[in-house]
């Protein structure tokens, strides 16, 4: 009898037919995250209008073509950049080296569209390399020297690369400080030098976490649309943007998306194919960690060189050219569209950090009462919306609400005889529904990793004191996980802020945020239109960076 009292006290997880109602929650989220995917998928294959063979014939091949050169250049820099910053940090002492460990995550708080915007005024013609090389030696015009070609798939990968090392850089500088000193002592022993040590022994044990940061790269490569748009530079995500807004076919997009889609899982595959069939170990039973060699003279100053270089790259210069175009137009801090911008960005991206750190809460927490196994294999599929682009988030989202507005509005007005025009796609429920697909995985990964911390003993002990399901979340699980939670809300809102492919596919009309007011200017060659917004969007960022830097010390 004391036993059946305890089961009925602990509730309906015994009852294995009974789902909870959190678990049924989790389910429904699962399937809210899931859906713009699927409809992705179902319009692709059966499209108004099949365009595959001119696709195919026409604009396809270019569009993948130009993508894949694009992924493999911005790796390949990203990757040298990030894991050569990292080994010099973690592995030596130079000048500037303890600023520097923080200093080389700041280009994270600058999009990749406003170092693209920075470049090109620094850059052109008109700007203040070219018109002090005029200066300098003579020259009347253009025809008098050779310049590189600024808006180029080359100036892409630079600006995208010099934007997206951190990902590398924080991953493989924690993979190289966690690798014992036993393994270099070794080769040390054998004669190896230092560039031979690197090679046969740090890289190979830190590959995991390099390729991991890779992939992140690669995946803003596919998503972003600002740079390769302001650079004119034709890849898949240019191609969803012109066939659907240039050409009005609907379908041809979700087709184009469907192709983005299949390279993201095949890109997010690749990764975790080449890290299981690579394994590296130490085999030392004793952890000693690696001891910095100080370097001095040249060669501390040209380590310094090689970690300043992408941090002004990356950071100093689009913040300069930038600050510089906010000041020389200070009047446009008052400009009402701006301020317009700026309240439709703090509202809609703190109403999405609030739903999409919630429901991950949930989620976990559902997943945790089921016991399943099911719900558990679901986790960690719901984490595809990061990987999917935001324009692919827009198509899967845009086609199917607009089709469920339009009949939600005409049933209403049958009934009704009043007309309340498109509720779903006329607000900014859609962006919000975005931005929570979009940056699902950020909440639900901090929510998982935070509630594995907690000990199975505490709900269990407030679950045997009568405690109901949401009273354990609630008192038990909120004031150890809240910390992690509240991380989780401020990174979810700035990538919110930074969002751009969505923001321009499911914006009402006439509705502006930073990104978006950004874009708009800056395209229409108004940089000083566009500056102010972009110092709000960097600020943002650098509190971001802040958190990241404060998580990782």
């Amino acid at each position: 009898m004391k036993t059946l009292s305890i089961s009925r006290r602990l509730g309906r997880r015994i009852l294995p037919n009974r789902p909870s109602p959190w678990s049924l929650g989790a389910f429904a989220i699962a399937a809210v995250v899931l859906a713009p995917i699927a409809s992705v998928l179902w319009l692709a294959l059966n499209p108004t209008e099949n365009i595959w063979p001119h696709l195919l014939a026409t604009t396809l091949p270019r569009y993948l073509w130009t993508t894949v050169q694009l992924m493999l250049g911005v790796g390949l820099l990203a990757g040298a950049v990030g894991t050569g910053a990292a080994w010099f940090i973690a592995r030596y002492e130079f000048p500037l080296s303890r600023w520097l460990e923080w200093l080389l995550l700041l280009p994270l708080a600058i999009p990749a569209y406003v170092g693209a915007y920075a470049l090109v005024d620094f850059l052109e013609y008109a700007g203040p390399v070219q018109s002090g090389l005029r200066a300098l030696f003579g020259w009347q015009s253009a025809r008098d020297y050779y310049f590189p070609e600024i808006r180029s798939l080359g100036a892409a990968v630079v600006v995208l690369a010099v934007s997206l090392y951190p990902y590398v850089y924080l991953l493989a500088r924690a993979a190289f400080r966690e690798q014992s000193a036993t393994g270099e002592e070794v080769a040390m022993s054998l004669g190896q030098s230092a560039l031979r040590r690197f090679w046969r022994v740090a890289l190979p044990l830190a590959r995991p976490a390099i390729a991991a940061g890779l992939a992140i790269v690669m995946m803003e490569t596919v998503n972003d649309f600002g740079t390769v748009d302001y650079f004119a530079v034709q890849t898949l995500t240019a191609g969803i943007f012109s066939v659907w807004l240039d050409g009005n076919n609907a379908g041809g997009a979700a087709q184009i998306a469907s192709v983005v889609l299949i390279l993201v899982v095949a890109l997010v595959g690749l990764e975790k194919t080449s890290r299981r069939k690579s394994r590296f170990f130490s085999t030392s039973s004793k952890h000693r960690p690696l001891g910095k060699i100080r370097l001095t003279g040249g060669a501390g100053i040209l380590a310094m060189l090689a970690c300043l270089l992408p941090f002004a790259m990356g950071f100093v210069l689009p913040a300069w050219v930038i600050l510089s175009h906010a000041l020389e137009n200070a009047g446009r801090w008052a400009d009402p569209a701006l301020l317009s911008a700026l309240r439709n960005t703090l509202f809609v991206g703190a109403v999405a950090a609030s739903l999409t750190v919630l429901a991950g809460v949930f989620m976990v927490y559902g997943v945790r009462l089921s016991g399943r196994r099911l719900p558990r294999l679901l986790l960690p599929v719901t984490t595809i919306g990061y990987a999917a682009p935001g324009a692919v988030l827009g198509v899967g989202i845009l086609i199917p609400l607009a089709a469920m507005d339009n009949r939600l509005a005409d049933t209403i007005e049958a009934l009704t005889g009043t007309d309340i025009g498109l509720v779903l796609t006329g607000s900014a429920f859609a962006l919000v529904l975005a931005y929570s697909v979009r940056f699902f995985a950020i909440a639900q990964g901090a929510a998982d990793a935070a509630m594995g911390r907690v000990s199975p003993s505490l709900p269990m002990a407030a679950r045997s004191l009568g405690r109901t399901q949401g009273a354990t979340l609630r008192e038990v699980y909120y004031p150890l996980i809240r910390g992690s939670v509240a991380s989780a809300l401020l990174l979810v809102f700035v990538d919110c802020v930074k969002e751009l492919p969505a923001t321009l596919l499911l914006r009402p009309f006439n509705y502006d945020t930073l990104a978006t007011r950004v874009h708009d200017q800056a395209s229409l060659e108004n940089l000083g239109e566009a500056a102010p917004a972009a110092i709000l969007v960097i600020l943002v960022g650098l509190a971001a960076v802040g958190l990241l830097a404060r998580a990782n010390r």
